[in-house]
Order: structure tokens, then sequence, then C-alpha cells
């Protein structure tokens, strides 16, 4: 047990606790309008794309450019997301990178596919080594964000279940669903791409990791089911370069671009 990692893998066990110990008493008590549910779905979606096209696509692999204010955002997302700090899931998700399908992969499948999804996320953080996130080092706006990490996530989960239990009438449903409910769709889309999209699909860029494209997950993950080609072309500001493949989190970035928000996006002239 010395190398459980006591504070998240607490946080996860108890959310998923409450979640089922809860939600059939709030359906039943309350009877969930459509407007709190939709409410859930779009701010899971926001936060969503705040590791896909933020922590993933921006500062894990500089696909392209984004201004300050679009860090300060992403930043808070990032606690509002609860998936760690940029500067853990970067420094996690490059060594996965680099390391793929090896011991050295944080979240390796050929660990099983129960530790790629959340088995890894239950041991103890290394020590971040800066020769692999030298940029992020330098950034301020990470670093106060990896400092204050747990107050930034208190303060923004809680600030949405206050202003949702204010607008819905009723705290329970805002902690319910706005909270427990959005992390665990949210989270769980997330770690799939460390699971289903080793494991079940198709390889049409590269046969030499286990990375896979899986066009159901895609539709879940904004995009991010494209992993084949990601393993392969990682630097791609897109995922789904195909005229048919769903990314959502490609068109923002193209959208942040043309406002002046994102620049110098990195694209690989596909034959």
């Amino acid at each position: 047990m010395k190398n459980f990692n006591w504070v998240t893998g607490l946080f996860i066990i108890s959310y998923h606790i409450l979640l089922f110990s809860l939600l059939p008493i709030y359906i039943v008590m309350a009877s969930p309008s459509i407007a709190i549910i939709i409410t859930a779905i779009v701010l899971g979606a926001i936060t969503s794309l705040g590791i896909t096209a933020g922590y993933h696509r921006y500062f894990a692999h500089r696909s392209y450019n984004l201004n300050k204010i679009g860090e300060i955002i992403v930043m808070g997302l990032g606690a509002l997301s609860v998936q760690g700090s940029a500067l853990q899931w970067v420094y996690d998700h490059r060594l996965h990178h680099r390391y793929v399908d090896t011991e050295k992969d944080p979240y390796s499948i050929k660990k099983g596919f129960w530790y790629a999804h959340m088995g890894w996320l239950f041991k103890k953080n290394k020590d971040i080594d800066p020769v692999v996130v030298p940029d992020l080092i330098k950034n301020k706006i990470i670093m106060f964000q990896h400092k204050y990490y747990g107050w930034l996530v208190l303060a923004t989960n809680l600030a949405v279940v206050i202003v949702g239990g204010i607008i819905f009438k009723g705290l329970l449903g805002a902690f319910v669903l706005l909270f427990l409910a959005r992390l665990f769709c949210t989270h769980h889309t997330t770690w799939f791409i460390n699971s289903w999209a080793h494991t079940i699909g198709d390889k049409p860029y590269s046969q030499e990791h286990s990375a896979v494209n899986n066009a159901v997950l895609a539709f879940f993950t904004f995009g991010e089911g494209y992993h084949n080609y990601h393993h392969t072309f990682p630097s791609d500001y897109r995922n789904g370069v195909r005229w048919y493949q769903y990314d959502p989190t490609k068109i923002l970035i193209w959208i942040l671009s043309k406002i002046g928000v994102a620049q110098k996006l990195i694209k690989i002239e596909m034959p």
C-alpha cells in the first residue's frame, strides 16, 4: 500500500460510491428536469474539450499555439474537469507516447485493459522530470495551477454546484448531476482512450504500436478515438483527418485560429 495514491484513489472510489448511492434517490425524489440534464451534458462537453484541445493537443503535443487568455481558460477547465494539473497530465502523456507499450509507459495496455483504463491512477505519482516538460516548467500559468490545483478544483466545482443549485432550486440535483455524473462520464470517456483505443479498432497508419482507430469511441471523445493516426502523427492538431471523421476538437481549434486565439496550426498533409 506504500505506492497507493491516497488522494486520487480515495477521491475516485468515493465519488463513484456517492454517485451510485445518490443518483437513484435523487431520481425518485426529485425527477430531474430536462434543463439540468442538458446543462450537465453541456458542461461535461465544455470541460472535455478543455482537455482534448487544451491539455492534449496544445500543451502535450504543441500542435498549435494559444494565447495567454486561452491558456488561462484551459487551466480553469482543467481544474473543473478534475483530471489532474496540466503539468502532471502532460508529463504522464508525454511518457506514454515516448514509451508506449513498454514498462515505462504510465498506462501501458500491456498491463491489462483495466490497468490502462484507471488502475494506473491508483499508483503514487513519481516525481516530475523537468527534462520531459521543460516548456511547461517555464510557464507561470501552468505552475500556478499545479501549485494550487486542489484549491482550484474545490473553488470551480463548488461554484458550479452552488450556482446550479440556485438556478435549478436544489443543491442535491446540482451535486449529483453537475458534479458526480459529469465527472463519471468525462473521466471514463477520457480513460477509454488509454484502454479501448489501444484494444479494439483498426490500424490504417502504423502497426508498430497498440493504438487503434475507433469511430465509435471518437464520437464520445470529441475526435480522440482516431488514436492510431494520433500516435503516428502526434503533432497534427487533427485526429480525424478525413472529411467524414467526427472530430469536433479540430473544428474548435480551427475556429479559435480564425478569431486570433490560436495560431500556427500544424497539419500533416495526407495523400
